[in-house]
């Protein structure tokens, strides 16, 4: 995601990782987004809305209850839309197990990452599930679930490529692609002020211009680039350097005062941990593929100039 980090109007808004992991990978996160309030907001068939009405109420609710959710749908693996329109991913099967363990029907919609919050605040959703990251300026917008996911951001490059983001003077003489408004383009922009930032709508426009070599790196989210160089587009490409550990974890992000649907979120989560629910899902999005072995590199100097 990423896959993605959400703020205010002249904030960045982001996405997703953290630690050498993979299929060690287990924590949470994610986002909310638009303006003006949905008419099904108000309608009793409103899940998470309804739950935020109903505090006394079982999580398994009237029959038709709904939990409405929002997602990006452009953030592999995290959540992407399919050749039928459908959307799938990590953060979709997530949703699908929350909703199932609490006993209401997930409704889940694509939303464009930069209005995801707002959609949120404005009641076209209940909750966000897209891989967001947690930050102290979206915390002013939205409560977070506990964490799902933990993530770390990586740079790519081609294999012959004499790139080291260990250097800065090759950060600032390379080109570098990253999503708009994300934790990876807002790291390297804090970071690296000079850096020939080239910034991006989506992940997937991002990955296009790197694979087409109109730019000659890329910074992103560990597993989103962990699945696009197991691609033929990312065949000739490689991990270049050390991941960058950022503490940065993702979470379901609600409306402020959906205290009680925040918390039966969270006992779903916990739930869907302990009965091995997780696991399994978390592996079949988060096997090491051979050829994304991270290439020998010193760890990444954060000095700037």
């Amino acid at each position: 995601m990423s896959n993605h980090l959400v703020i205010g109007s002249n904030s960045m808004t982001s996405q997703r990782f953290s630690k050498p992991m993979l299929a060690v990978a287990a924590f949470l996160a994610l986002v909310g987004c638009s303006n003006g309030q949905d008419k099904g907001a108000e309608s009793t068939n409103s899940g998470a809305n309804n739950t935020a009405e109903t505090t006394e109420k079982k999580a398994d609710a009237t029959e038709g209850n709904v939990l409405r959710i929002g997602t990006e749908g452009a953030y592999a693996p995290f959540n992407y839309t399919n050749a039928d329109g459908t959307l799938g991913g990590f953060d979709i099967e997530i949703a699908n197990a929350i909703c199932a363990d609490m006993q209401v029907t997930c409704e889940i919609m694509a939303q464009d990452w930069d209005g995801i919050i707002p959609g949120l605040k404005a009641g076209k959703y209940d909750a966000i599930v897209a891989a967001m990251s947690v930050t102290p300026e979206r915390a002013q917008q939205v409560a977070f679930t506990d964490p799902y996911f933990s993530n770390a951001l990586v740079f790519l490059a081609k294999k012959d490529s004499t790139f080291d983001p260990a250097k800065v003077t090759d950060i600032n003489a390379h080109s570098i692609a990253a999503q708009r408004s994300t934790i990876s383009s807002q790291w390297l922009e804090n970071t690296y002020p000079k850096a020939d930032m080239k910034l991006y709508d989506t992940l997937s426009n991002a990955f296009l211009d790197l694979g087409a070599g109109r730019v000659d790196a890329m910074i992103s989210d560990k597993l989103p680039a962990i699945e696009w160089l197991s691609s033929t587009s990312g065949n000739n490409y490689v991990l270049k350097g050390a991941e960058i550990d950022i503490n940065d974890n993702f979470a379901i992000a609600v409306r402020p005062n959906d205290e009680a649907l925040q918390a039966k979120i969270n006992t779903s989560l916990s739930n869907i941990k302990a009965n091995g629910t997780y696991d399994k899902i978390n592996q079949k999005y988060f096997a090491v593929p051979a050829s994304a072995t991270l290439t020998e590199a010193p760890a990444i100097d954060s000095a700037t100039q």
